[in-house]
């Protein structure tokens, strides 16, 4: 079983820059990979990337390439999203989770954090 806490949320303008975190405990953080999802009010949970345990591969949906980066600290237990040049479009719950390895979707990951909202003003 794998704990995950995200934290790091808040509200930004457009343009700003936010870094989540997601705080592992439980079974070893380092044998899974991390994923970064949404879910904006009235849809459906979004992919936003994902990371290897290794950190040696990554994953994004494109409207974030370039502007969010994820990575991960297994000696630290967290895995992080920086999120830099903000859009009103990105305000959404942010959540993270682990797995078996870098998938896009929310079935293939088995253990998910509670959520940290983050809003960006225009």
């Amino acid at each position: 079983q794998v704990q995950l806490v995200e934290s790091g949320g808040g509200l930004v303008q457009a343009g700003g820059s936010l870094r989540l975190s997601c705080r592992a405990s439980g079974r070893t953080f380092s044998r899974y990979a991390v994923g970064w999802f949404r879910q904006a009010p009235g849809k459906e949970h979004e992919f936003v990337a994902a990371i290897t345990w290794s950190g040696t591969s990554t994953s994004y949906t494109p409207p974030v390439k370039g502007r969010f980066t994820i990575s991960r600290d297994n000696a630290k237990n967290t895995g992080y999203l920086q999120m830099n040049s903000l859009k009103p479009e990105d305000t959404a719950v942010y959540y993270c989770a682990a797995g078996p390895g870098l998938g896009e979707k929310t079935s293939e990951f088995d253990y998910w954090g509670q959520g940290t909202q983050v809003a960006v003003s225009s």
